[in-house]
């Protein structure tokens, strides 16, 4: 288990390498940031040549990427266009979409995997129909039709919530927030979690299982269930990174300070450093998500070894 976990470390380096590089032409290639700051008015050239200078804008992109990759391992991510060091707002971004990506995961796994498997064993019957029915309209519904919708409801005109999250994001405000965020997700982790789990059903181990008279609930639990999570894991895995990335939306309707709005806020003000900053976090976030997953099929199935 170790030397994979080891090569797969190694195996990260050229991938984020790779994406980062990819993120990084992408957003200083394009077009030019100074001038993009300065909106329609044209800089001062003088202005103009010292902030380039201060960004490196004036070198090739190939040594920009190399200059800010040595900057990042030793933690300094640059500067906003504004002065501000992009660790500072990563610092108090990041914080709070973890606290709302860990609520929507949590709405995932308790919900999506509940509805899964009482569908899954119950195929063909009415409840399988009705849920399979809803799971279709809440994948079908856009987040922000969904968002608008229940903060309008429940914290206009019921009152039951606040319409908007304090600057704070305490825990219980982002109860609502979090579930908008992960209604489509948890949508597709029902009906992975249904499928996997009727097809398990048929399979011989469970026919075994059931013939030596174990009973009904070992057999869903210890054997069904723990393998039909295989796919809904992987799901997941990859599922965190677009909770945290994909937040935009909710965060914007709910007016949550994290990752998502310092992302919209770093695009529309053409802030590269902001931008770029964390998008590499998120590469990050999705490469060891993925690790994750893979060391959990050999929690979840005894027969995949890591040697």
């Amino acid at each position: 288990m170790g030397r994979y976990v080891v090569r797969r470390l190694l195996q990260m380096i050229p991938v984020f390498i790779g994406t980062t590089f990819l993120i990084f032409v992408m957003v200083y290639a394009v077009g030019d940031p100074v001038n993009a700051l300065f909106g329609d008015r044209a800089p001062d050239p003088a202005t103009a040549a010292a902030l380039r200078h201060e960004f490196n804008l004036d070198k090739p992109v190939p040594q920009q990427y190399l200059l800010y990759l040595g900057k990042i391992f030793t933690g300094d991510f640059g500067n906003a266009f504004n002065g501000q060091p992009v660790t500072e707002l990563m610092a108090n971004a990041f914080p709070i979409t973890l606290r709302l990506a860990a609520v929507a995961i949590v709405f995932e796994i308790v919900i999506g995997i509940t509805l899964g498997v009482i569908t899954g064993l119950r195929r063909g019957r009415p409840v399988d129909t009705g849920v399979l029915m809803l799971t279709l309209v809440v994948i079908s519904v856009p987040t922000f039709v969904t968002g608008s919708l229940a903060q309008y409801l429940l914290g206009v005109k019921w009152g039951w919530i606040r319409p908007a999250v304090s600057p704070e994001a305490p825990l219980d405000e982002l109860i609502l927030p979090g579930l908008v965020l992960a209604l489509v997700s948890l949508a597709y982790v029902t009906r992975l979690t249904r499928t996997s789990l009727a097809e398990n059903a048929r399979a011989d181990y469970v026919r075994t299982a059931v013939a030596k008279g174990l009973p009904r609930r070992r057999v869903t639990v210890r054997h069904l269930l723990r393998n039909s999570l295989i796919p809904v894991v992987t799901f997941l895995g990859t599922d965190v990174g677009q909770l945290m990335a994909g937040a935009l939306v909710t965060e914007r309707i709910f007016n949550i300070q994290g990752v998502g709005f310092q992302l919209w806020q770093g695009i529309v003000r053409q802030n590269s450093p902001t931008v770029v900053g964390f998008v590499t976090i998120l590469v990050l976030v999705f490469l060891l998500a993925n690790l994750l997953v893979d060391l959990l099929y050999a929690v979840l199935d005894p027969r995949i070894r890591y040697d």
